[in-house]
Order: structure tokens, then sequence, then C-alpha cells
């Protein structure tokens, strides 16, 4: 099997026998290396990775053994965004005769040491990570093997080598305030993400700027971060409510925490909208069935998916082609918005 060597000088070619003596090792060690084979010392591992990172190792060719899957990886699957994800990319899969197959795994800052060693082993035809990103060992390991990756709503500000995939998170949260503010709301919360994700923070930063625009303050006292869960917009909301001065309109970072900011309003007494403004942020399908209907801001999470999948498969085939693409957002007005009660 031949390997292509690129640096700074040139760009030959070297043969698995010539990795191995540079390496100090036998040609069978440096195959199993190269297929994530756990029978390898640990320090010898190290060797033969960091001289394939030296001289950017890449395979010429595809392995027979490769896999015609794509494989989704999400830190949490219990969530209802999390289908329209699996849709997304199922619909480009199939017409491209891939299968998916779907892992749980890491936090939403890495897969775990257990993922990279297995995905290395299986050889998807790549690999769709969500809310996530990667180590620079794993990144390299997966090049090294041509198993190309992309990541749909990137946990931190990719370097510009990672392919990755979001939407409009900063003018979404500022189309979302701006609504508010245009029913004449001026206390309003925001109940965002965690507090070390890129989305969270650029729907903190689109509401921040729309207050600004019109004038209001958006003081610290209204700006809560969440989890992106029902129960996280529960407990915030209970905090905001007990403000002795609560917000008339809550914008949540998400429509699960908008969820939880509705039970929020019913446990309190509150009528939304006629005594609380709600505003979310994913356009779920429960968002239209829940009661009352939910306005929020419209990611297009299945298109995210099927462009991650697209992008995956030219890169498969060294399509030049941009490593960031950001859809557009957009606002649903449904029925859980209006003017406050004066």
């Amino acid at each position: 099997m031949l390997l292509t060597m690129r640096d700074d000088e040139n760009v030959g070619r070297i043969t698995l026998a010539q990795v191995a003596q540079q390496a100090g090792v036998s040609i069978s060690t440096v195959s199993k290396v190269l297929n994530g084979r756990q029978d390898v010392a640990a320090p010898t591992r190290v060797k033969v990775e960091r001289l394939l990172e030296t001289h950017s190792y890449r395979r010429t060719t595809r392995s027979a053994r490769e896999a015609p899957l794509i494989e989704l990886v999400f830190h949490e699957l219990e969530s209802i965004w999390a289908m329209e994800l699996i849709r997304g990319v199922e619909n480009v899969a199939k017409l491209h005769g891939a299968g998916v197959v779907l892992t749980e795994s890491g936090t939403r800052h890495s897969p775990s040491p257990e993922w990279i060693e297995g995905v290395l082993q299986r050889r998807p035809l790549g690999v769709v990570l969500v809310f996530s990103a990667l180590p620079v060992e794993f990144k390299q390991q997966l090049r090294s093997r041509s198993i190309p990756f992309v990541i749909i709503d990137p946990a931190g500000d990719p370097e510009p080598d990672v392919p990755s995939v979001g939407s409009a998170n900063w003018s979404g949260g500022l189309a979302a305030t701006r609504h508010l503010i245009e029913l004449g709301h001026r206390r309003i919360g925001i109940i965002t993400g965690p507090d070390d994700m890129i989305c969270s923070l650029a729907r903190l930063d689109g509401y921040r700027s729309a207050m600004s625009m019109a004038g209001l303050e958006a003081s610290s006292d209204l700006v809560l971060y969440g989890d992106f869960h029902v129960e996280g917009g529960y407990d915030r909301t209970m905090e905001l409510l007990a403000l002795p001065d609560p917000p008339t309109a809550i914008f949540a970072g998400s429509d699960l925490q908008a969820l939880g900011v509705l039970e929020a309003a019913r446990v309190s007494g509150l009528r939304v909208p006629h005594d609380l403004s709600v505003v979310g942020f994913d356009d779920v399908p429960i968002a239209r069935w829940s009661s009352p209907a939910l306005t929020t801001v419209h990611q297009p999470l299945r298109q995210m998916a099927e462009e991650a999948v697209q992008m995956l498969l030219r890169l498969r085939d060294d399509v030049p082609m941009t490593t960031r693409m950001e859809l557009a957002t957009s606002l649903v007005v449904r029925n859980s918005t209006a003017a406050p009660r004066d």
C-alpha cells in the first residue's frame, strides 16, 4: 500500500517499509497503527503517529475494507433536534448507497479516546460530528487514514482547516429579540445555552445587539445560561420570575428550553402570551404543537445535516470547496408572543 508524503519542499511517495524504517519498527507494526489496532505499545504508537503528523501522510488509495457507512456522532442522543439531523444525514446517505451508524460518545468538546480507536477500525466513508470539537491528534489520525470529517454546529470556533456547517445564530437571536421589542416589550430576559458553546454566545450577542439598537439595557440579571434542555429552561425561568422586576418576555436559546419556560409560567399562574411572551430557537416539530404554539427561530437542522454529508462526499473526492457553511435562520411567529399587558 502506498502513502503520499506532503511537506513544504516536495510531494513524494513512500512505502510502508520506509515508514517502518524511519520509525524503527516492523512493517506490520506500522500497518497495525494505520488500521487502528490496539495491540501496539503506546510509545510505539505515538512514535508512528508523530511521523504521520510530521510528513502529513495520507493514503493514496481507498481500502477495500472501507465500510459504506456514514458515522454520525453525538455526545447525547436524547433530543428532539437529534432526530432532525439523523433524517438529514439519512436522506443524502441513501442517495449514495450508504448506511448510517449512530454513535454517542464523549462530551460536546470531544468524542472519547475509545471512539477514535473504534472509528479507525470501522473505516466509514466519513464522519459527521454534532456539537463537538476534535482534538488535534484525532484530526491527524482521521486524515492519515483518509477518513473525512465535518462538524455540525461546532462547540467552539473551528480552525480554518476544519469543515463545518452551522446556522446564522447571531441574526436569529437578533430577529427573536427585535420581534419582542416591536411588540412593545422592554424588559426581556434571555436563557441561552452553555457559556462554552459558540452558538449560545452568538444567539446572546444577537439579543444584546437588538437591545442596544433599541436603546434598551440588557441588564445582567436578565441574562442566564441554560443547557438547551427543558429542565434548564424551567429552572432559569423560575429565577427570572423571582426577580423584583421580572421580565415580560423571555427569549429561550432552544425550543426545549422554551418548553421549560412555558411550564414554569404555568405553575407560576402566568398565562402565555397574556402575562409572559416566549420565543424559542430551532423550530423542531413539537414547537407547533405546544400550548400555545411556539413562536421560534427556524434553524434548518435537516438541511444542515444534508449539507454536512454533501460536504463530506466532496472532501472524499478532493473537490475544492469552502470549509465553513452557514445557513440562514428565520423567525416563525405563532401564538406564544403578544404585546405586554399594560
